[in-house]
């Protein structure tokens, strides 16, 4: 490992996976982050709740799945935009929705060519 490398801290190591410009805007995307988590930590059981699903079990799964999950998609680009960064989380989903679209659309190459 070279020496400039092992002198970055997290933060740099951050910018430069994120392919950002500066700490400042890490901070702010971590925020983000901070930020959505928190409020999907509160509302997650009352959402849950309005739609009659009980804690624990299957069901308190898929409607976690269905309901939730989303819903933490779009408060990331909710805070992402009011923080500023609505750009590099609409990339961010652009991103997330494409890896979880590869596990469901991947074909094998044999059936490719018939």
């Amino acid at each position: 490992m070279s020496e400039e490398n092992q002198k970055k801290n997290y933060l740099q190591k951050l910018q430069e996976k994120w392919n950002l410009d500066s700490l400042k805007q890490v901070i702010i995307v971590l925020i983000v982050f901070a930020f959505t988590g928190t409020t999907i930590l509160f509302i997650k059981q009352p959402v849950l709740d309005f739609f009659g699903v009980q804690k624990g079990g299957f069901v308190n799964t898929v409607f976690y799945l269905l309901l939730v999950l989303p819903l933490y998609q779009i408060l990331l680009l909710f805070y992402g935009f009011i923080f500023g960064q609505f750009k590099f989380f609409w990339e961010w989903e652009k991103k997330t929705f494409r890896r979880i679209g590869s596990l469901f659309g991947r074909k094998s190459k044999k059936s490719d060519s018939n």
